[in-house]
């Protein structure tokens, strides 16, 4: 009979830690719609948080990969700079098709994604420093390639299909809410039900234990931040569709935000794990709270604030949820022991065995 209230509030407490963000986003919703009557309840509302905020939504999901394996790729608020002002290169001053200059900047994300795989498990850089470099040259090379200067399309603008890419609209929702989910679902399938997701996660949690259990862990580690170079090319691409200016300065206003989501995500659904669904509700709390706080007048510099004190926020409460999983992964029982990784002669080998360690944002 004592242990009945003990129980009771773990699960109150797993409720909380797996849902209470969701519970949030709907929370922030009514309170503003009841302050915002005649704005923040409106289709034209919604349908303005749901185009708006794909960009986002998408950077943060690429974001998400590398953290799971334990890395940050902070490339990605300047690649999509550089994406979205290639993109517009090549259909404004190279004439090319939409769909093979959109390929090019997937292409080339995927490419700068994969040497900085390899500069962080072949050169042995620290993930945060060497795609801070990579992005430092990918700025570079925006500032090169348009000589500081906006790429402005001729008279007769860009094609129709390029520009629908973004401002097309399906049942009366924007378009690229479809591509979020999409892309959420898709990494939920390859993380959640995947061989290579789950090496992922048991090379974020402990790399050595991984690597002792027959995990590839540079190869999977350099996937990963391959896939996260490719999602940024996608988003460039897109971006060129809905601002259909060149612009070389922008990008890195992203960066925030995107990790924001990433790290915030951990904390829902799959409370300790960096997960898709979990990032994509992050980003919607983020886009409520911060449209909320836009229609009450507030000024110019309460954004970054805002997002500022939430990212510290979020590494924080990221940092409890794993360090509570740990320990319920710690405890005796059939539910602590967590999944089994497959060897490499077709056995499979609990990663617990090796003791894991809380994941740690980089390995420096």
């Amino acid at each position: 009979m004592t242990m009945r209230p003990r129980t009771h509030l773990r699960s109150a407490g797993h409720w909380i830690g797996g849902y209470g963000l969701l519970a949030l986003s709907a929370v922030l919703f009514g309170v503003f719609s009841l302050i915002l009557p005649d704005t923040f309840p409106t289709m034209a509302n919604i349908t303005a948080l749901l185009s708006s905020n794909s960009i986002t939504a998408i950077l943060a999901l690429g974001a998400m990969i590398p953290i799971v394996a334990g890395g940050f790729d902070v490339s990605i608020g300047y690649g999509l700079g550089l994406w979205h002002v290639l993109t517009l290169q090549l259909l404004v001053a190279g004439g090319w098709p939409w769909v093979p200059a959109c390929l090019a900047s997937l292409v080339g994300g995927a490419i700068v994604g994969t040497i900085n795989g390899f500069l962080v498990e072949v050169a042995q850089i620290g993930s945060f420093v060497a795609t801070l470099g990579t992005g430092s040259v990918m700025y570079a090379i925006t500032g090169w390639m348009t000589k500081g200067a906006r790429i402005v399309p001729g008279p007769k603008g860009l094609p129709a299909a390029f520009t629908g890419l973004y401002d097309t609209t399906v049942l009366g929702v924007p378009i690229p809410a479809f591509y979020v989910l999409l892309l959420a679902v898709i990494l939920w399938i390859v993380l959640e039900r995947l061989p290579l997701g789950r090496h992922l996660y048991v090379i974020g949690e402990n790399r050595r234990a991984a690597a002792l259990v027959g995990v590839p862990v540079r190869r999977c580690v350099v996937y990963a931040f391959a896939a996260s170079g490719a999602i940024s090319g996608a988003a460039g691409a897109l971006f060129a569709a809905r601002e259909e200016i060149g612009d070389p300065s922008v990008g890195i206003g992203y960066l925030l935000p995107a990790f924001v989501g990433a790290l915030l995500g951990s904390t829902v659904i799959r409370p300790g794990r960096p997960n898709a669904l979990g990032t994509v509700v992050a980003v919607a709390v983020l886009a409520i709270g911060l449209s909320g706080i836009e229609q009450l007048g507030a000024d110019f510099w309460v954004t970054p604030l805002f997002n500022g004190v939430i990212l510290i926020v979020a590494v924080g409460l990221a940092g409890y949820s794993a360090r509570r999983r740990v320990r319920a992964a710690a405890r005796p029982g059939p539910a602590s022991s967590p999944p089994a990784v497959r060897d490499d002669a077709g056995g499979s080998t609990s990663a617990s065995s090796m003791s894991p360690a809380p994941p740690k944002g980089d390995r420096g």
